[in-house]
């Protein structure tokens, strides 16, 4: 059996071999139809296009670089997925690489891997927005949940819902707060903060403590509990939703539960968030949505295309750690 070829493709379809070439390299120059038909024929035909040969055309390697703070964090997984499922629509690939929440490994690493991808994103970098800009001079890049004046960006914005979460609180009368603050070099974090604190500051009738910066860790949420039953606090808003996990773990430590003696509610909605008991009340990331418009970004950006920040909203789930406060706590 003869090697199916671009060519043998185009001659079955009775189309331009250049047509095929397009429908792999450039789908976005090419009818759905068409490129339909091409993929189809390349499946029934075995053919898979030669990535080497195809770069060495288009100037193009067909991967982008996706760098993330900290693989670990439940965040991320299912937002490298759906980076992945995007780019995969276009014939892309990821190479992924984690810093460890490194600002001195997140320069290291973009400048490693820079000549093998087609542009970049970079999702929750720790890095000064000076350094950071400067690092991703002269590639296209994307930056996800961090907004720098001059950088596109993709952004999942929380303000709204999370004062939704401390405003049901309030209903179920809470009056004592805690807000527990993320790292201090993640701009979600200084978002997160200053959405619930500008909710605090328009009441008269409440305490609110602020704690931290604590790290998104189980271990560092775990050991955050004795300073929250210090506070005082009958409600706490975590800074994500493993921090939030840590929580209630230190606070079993101590003698208590949730939500019977004191209600938490974390951020992004991640699987541990549904699965642990009592399921936790959060904030719903959309992070399907993250992926795909950071990839429709990046490639806009490639195509030489004007872009604007985008905003993707944060809804309220609530579940099983909230309830009103026990009468018995002063």
């Amino acid at each position: 059996m003869e090697r199916a070829t671009i060519y043998s493709i185009a001659s079955s379809l009775g189309i331009s071999a250049s047509t095929v070439s397009r429908a792999f390299s450039r789908p976005d120059m090419v009818k759905n139809s068409v490129r339909e038909a091409v993929l189809a024929k390349a499946e029934e035909v075995g053919y898979q296009p030669n990535r080497a040969a195809r770069g060495l055309a288009t100037g193009q390697t067909g991967v982008f670089g996706l760098l993330i703070p900290d693989i670990t964090n439940p965040f991320f997984p299912p937002f490298v997925r759906a980076v992945q499922h995007a780019a995969g629509q276009y014939d892309s690939e990821i190479l992924l690489i984690d810093s460890g929440r490194s600002q001195n490994a997140e320069e290291d690493l973009v400048r490693r891997i820079r000549p093998q991808v087609d542009g970049l994103i970079i999702a929750s970098p720790r890095l000064p927005s000076g350094r950071l800009k400067k690092l991703l001079t002269g590639i296209p890049s994307v930056v996800v949940n961090r907004a720098v004046r001059g950088l596109p960006a993709v952004l999942c914005d929380n303000s709204t819902a999370l004062r939704q979460a401390a405003d049901h609180l309030y209903q179920l009368r809470h009056r004592k707060f805690a807000l527990l603050r993320g790292p201090s070099t993640a701009w979600a974090a200084v978002q997160r903060a200053r959405a619930v604190r500008e909710w605090a500051e328009g009441r008269t009738d409440i305490e609110f403590t602020e704690l931290g910066p604590i790290e998104a860790q189980f271990a560092d949420g775990r050991a955050a509990a004795t300073g929250v039953v210090d506070s005082g606090a009958t409600a706490i808003l975590a800074f994500d939703d493993l921090m939030a996990a840590g929580v209630i773990a230190g606070l079993s430590d101590l003698g208590e539960t949730v939500p019977r003696d004191r209600s938490i509610v974390g951020c992004d909605d991640v699987l541990l968030a549904q699965t642990m008991t009592p399921s936790l009340t959060t904030v719903t990331a959309p992070l399907t949505d993250l992926g795909q418009q950071a990839v429709t970004t990046l490639r806009a950006v490639l195509a030489g295309q004007p872009v604007r920040d985008l905003r993707l909203q944060g809804e309220l789930a609530l579940r099983g750690t909230v309830a009103p406060p026990r009468r018995r706590r002063r």
